[in-house]
């Protein structure tokens, strides 16, 4: 295949099988055989940090990714081997201004008196991302508009992204600087390696992908996302005029069901039915 192609992609009950449900029978075998194929490049977008994502890779019988963008979006990594993870602090250097000086302590701070909020483990925490538990039968938005408001006399600039945990059944909440989203650091690895929006692809399934979901980058929804993000998805999309940008996964490729992997193989066959007819065809 000659066409270049960066291929982004979130984790969990995205590329991994660890949704409700079913899987497709070598469907991951055959998104490997993508990412094996000259010209493609493999990055994984996810709220694990580099740990989680090592053991994923190894649990999944994963490709190994050319880079990672991990902990929601706050640490990226060049991965040149199995071990060989290398730390991009050009990005945390991109990041670190957003928060106007403020360590991860003093915004915990800031939070200290808004109940509801439940602190993650400390091995979920990184210098720039605050990460909380919520029980899904409190007021999220509440909390989020108390927690904006606490931030808006110090002039901090970030993004609070709200996702669920659905084998936990509980609610997450990370504060992040505010370019310290999947979005941003897609963008910011696409530009750093020369590609174009055209030869881009991200996949994803959840409320915290939301922000690529409806960006300009060419995105799949898959199959087996939820009614509600999947609506969600669609208006946004629609109201911002990107819905030429956002394929939603719903089986037939290659007689698959299109959940997890393969629905990003449906999503690439979407946008890009040369290269995937040259690769399945050979």
């Amino acid at each position: 295949m000659s066409q270049r192609l960066l291929v982004c992609t979130d984790l969990d009950r995205t590329l991994i099988p660890n949704g409700s449900q079913s899987e497709s029978d070598e469907a991951r075998d055959r998104f490997k055989q993508l990412c094996d194929s000259q010209g493609v490049v493999l990055a994984y977008v996810s709220g694990r940090d580099q740990n989680l994502v090592m053991k994923a890779i190894a649990d999944y019988a994963l490709p190994q990714p050319d880079y990672v963008v991990g902990d929601v979006g706050t640490t990226l990594y060049h991965v040149t081997g199995a071990d060989d993870w290398n730390h991009q602090l050009d990005w945390e250097e991109n990041i670190s201004r957003d928060w106007n000086g403020k360590s991860h302590a003093d915004l915990k701070s800031l939070f200290s008196n808004i109940q509801g909020l439940r602190l993650q483990e400390n091995e979920k925490q990184n210098r720039f991302k605050l990460s909380y538990y919520v029980s899904l039968d409190q007021d999220h938005q509440r909390i989020l508009g108390m927690m904006v408001q606490a931030l808006e006399p110090e002039a901090v600039n970030a993004s609070l992204i709200w996702s669920i945990d659905e084998t936990a059944g509980m609610g997450l909440l990370d504060v992040l600087p505010e370019r310290a989203t999947k979005y941003h650091a897609i963008d910011f690895l696409r530009q750093s390696l020369g590609y174009s929006l055209t030869e881009t692809l991200f996949s994803g399934d959840s409320g915290n992908d939301m922000e690529v979901l409806i960006s300009p980058i060419p995105a799949v929804l898959v199959a087996n996302a939820q009614s509600d993000v999947r609506d969600e998805a669609q208006r946004l999309a629609q109201d911002k005029g990107t819905g030429d940008s956002l394929y939603m996964a719903k089986g037939g490729f290659m007689t698959m069901n299109g959940n997890y992997s393969a629905g990003i193989l449906e999503g690439a066959a979407y946008y890009y039915p040369i290269l995937m007819d040259r690769l399945f065809k050979e």
